[in-house]
């Protein structure tokens, strides 16, 4: 169960700004004014958020008390919060700090039942805030560069190898079964094996136009 600070319930801040309605402005003016002597760093109001709300700044329990400082209407509104969001909860971190320290200009620490939790004092450090609605808006992060596969290195193509088969070759002049033979790798008795019926009977006699198989 969330600690129930005295901000939460009709409270001197909350009946001035009442009065402030019927009376007029002048009497508003020094309600809101919030100085450097009654100030808190961000870090002490984030313990007390932490010790009000468990740390969670757009809490709505249903209780009455909202956001992570656990404002109530009253005291949202006399606090000046009403100029960012409806309720505390709608309101950012920083809008709902820069209320908490009007808040502690008009009532103190004791507003805040958690401000032993968070050393709350009137005396700190003007906290750094944005209040623009904008300011909690975080940036999606850039997508990774995408990474392009590289090409697998190409794989040196084997030499082709010698076909072994059969080839035909026209006689020149000056042809020898021996030199056709040396030219294709073999000898000029494989070559007339396979060409005795084109030859004859007389390997040493072959003519130019002569068609042989090798």
């Amino acid at each position: 169960m969330l600690n129930k600070g005295k901000h939460r319930r009709p409270s001197k801040a909350v009946r001035i700004a009442t009065l402030a309605g019927v009376a007029g402005a002048a009497v508003a003016v020094p309600m809101m004014g919030a100085t450097s002597a009654n100030a808190a760093s961000v870090a002490t109001w984030d313990k007390v958020a932490q010790c009000e709300s468990g740390g969670n700044w757009s809490i709505n329990t249903g209780n009455g008390y909202y956001g992570g400082l656990q404002f109530s209407n009253s005291s949202w509104a006399a606090a000046g919060g009403t100029q960012y969001a409806a309720r505390a909860d709608l309101a950012t971190k920083d809008q709902q700090i820069a209320a908490a320290e009007k808040l502690l200009a008009i009532q103190g620490p004791g507003a805040w039942s958690c401000a032993g939790a968070g050393n709350l004092t009137a005396g700190g450090p003007s906290p750094d805030l944005s209040t623009s609605a904008k300011a909690e808006v975080k940036k999606a992060p850039a997508p990774a560069p995408k990474q392009t596969a590289k090409p697998a290195p190409k794989q040196a193509q084997p030499a082709p190898k010698p076909s072994h088969g059969k080839s035909t070759y026209t006689v020149k002049a000056g042809d020898t079964l021996a030199k056709i033979a040396k030219a294709h790798g073999t000898n000029w008795k494989a070559v007339y094996a396979h060409n005795k019926s084109v030859i004859g009977g007389n390997p040493n006699l072959i003519f130019p136009g002569q068609q042989l198989s090798i």
